[in-house]
């Protein structure tokens, strides 16, 4: 049947419009969450070198102890964290399931355990200066449980809004994904039975016209 702007291609009822739809609206979505994930890669990169440049100060006694404190214990397994954002980085151009799945995972691992641990260790500091006022290691003059606290209170919500964005992207990409298996199987079908119909009845495709 031919529509107003011209002869319809052959197999085809206008459902593809639908289906165009669908992916264009699937494809905004992952623009906008790979924007917002790359936001907070770049926030958590700039927190990551921080880190790197007050331990590099710390073990290479570029500066008295007083001014730069040694790093806690959960400032190691933290360095890590850096891998996932590259996983995640990694998975943006072809948009890979894989690495993102791999980077929701290491990041519970590599990001959010050593927080958790680091809360735990600099708690007995945190509350000997909330009760005493007394603090045993500084960072230019301030407590260095204190600003350290900071620090990771900011990674935390990072790395929370980070799994949350990466959940959604990997949800589109899913959902994306299944449509075009499912688009794909369908029109070979619709394609199929009406090359089988001009076959057997060829002559009402060409008094429409539609006969390929």
């Amino acid at each position: 049947m031919a529509s107003r702007a011209g002869p319809r291609a052959a197999g085809t009822d206008g459902s593809d419009f639908e289906h165009r739809e669908r992916v264009a609206k699937h494809y905004q979505m992952s623009v906008t969450l790979k924007y917002e994930i790359k936001k907070l890669i770049y926030v958590h990169l700039v927190i990551w070198l921080l880190l790197v440049s007050k331990m590099s100060v710390g073990h290479l006694r570029l500066l008295s102890h007083d001014q730069v404190a040694m790093p806690y214990q959960w400032e190691y397994p933290y360095l890590l964290s850096i891998l996932p954002s590259l996983l995640g980085l990694l998975s943006f151009p072809r948009n890979n399931i894989s690495y993102l799945v791999l980077s929701m995972i290491s990041m519970g691992l590599f990001s959010i355990a050593p927080l958790i641990y680091g809360s735990m260790e600099m708690f007995p500091a945190a509350q000997q200066l909330y009760r005493h006022g007394k603090a045993y290691r500084f960072l230019f003059g301030f407590s260095a449980v204190s600003i350290m606290y900071l620090v990771l209170v900011l990674a935390v919500q990072v790395h929370a809004w980070q799994l949350y964005y990466s959940k959604k992207l990997l949800d589109s990409w899913f959902t994306s994904t299944q449509e075009k298996k499912r688009w794909n199987a369908v029109v070979p079908s619709q394609l199929t039975s009406t090359y089988q119909v001009q076959e057997i009845l060829p002559w009402p495709f060409k008094v429409l016209g539609l006969q390929s």
